[in-house]
């Protein structure tokens, strides 16, 4: 079946539908070193040699980066969202990151973006508590102050912060494009499947073709 086009106000559109220029954001979902070094997450430990951090190594930081050039080329909006709390005791944590004892304290190293992402002046970072981006945050008003209409998501894990923010962006009117060898989690079967469970809520590409993509918007 091929991809169902909706006119919306003037515009005809399509998951897939071309980008924007100044409509265009893309969103880093914890890219931090708690979560991306081995052996700093005392929930989930994984050495180096695990598949997540091979993947992680290997596939998922190197796309990353190509994707933050090319956006940044273009001009696009970069926004960068972190688990960490407001407090320096997680007093305003969920309930459910208590339960799971998941704390990055307000400041604290291990809670900043990975060097190879580090966030540049003007670029957004929206600390979360929770497992969606758009349940603690503000990133729906921001957003939208942005004038955003498509969201490029890309980070970890693929099947739990990655997967609501897919979601809850989908239902609040966004064209979600998410770059599948720009997420990771803890098995491919886990990758997969999160993939295939919230295909309906967004275009599934890779990252050549999102970096296409972004270089068409710069040369434009």
């Amino acid at each position: 079946m091929g991809m169902i086009e909706v006119q919306y106000g003037k515009d005809l559109l399509r998951r897939d539908s071309a980008y924007e220029p100044g409509m265009t954001s893309v969103l880093f979902v914890d890219m931090q070193r708690i979560w991306c070094e081995p052996n700093l997450d005392p929930t989930h430990p994984q050495d180096a040699d695990s598949y997540y951090h091979r993947r992680l190594r290997d596939t998922v930081v190197p796309n990353q980066v190509r994707i933050l050039d090319a956006a940044r080329k273009a001009g696009c909006n970069v926004l960068h969202t972190i688990i960490e709390s407001l407090t320096l005791d997680g007093r305003d944590r969920s309930l459910d990151h208590k339960l799971s004892d998941m704390h990055v304290p307000k400041g604290s190293p291990e809670g900043q973006v990975i060097d190879a992402l580090k966030p540049i002046d003007n670029e957004i970072i929206l600390p979360k508590t929770s497992s969606g981006v758009f349940n603690s945050t503000n990133i729906d008003y921001v957003l939208r102050n942005l004038n955003t209409r498509y969201l490029i998501i890309a980070g970890v894990v693929t099947d739990q912060c990655v997967d609501m923010a897919v979601r809850d962006a989908a239902d609040r009117g966004y064209l979600v494009t998410v770059v599948a060898d720009a997420c990771a989690t803890y098995s491919q079967e886990r990758h997969e499947g999160a993939l295939r469970a919230y295909s309906g809520y967004c275009w599934t590409t890779d990252t050549e073709t999102v970096v296409d993509r972004l270089k068409g918007l710069a040369a434009a």
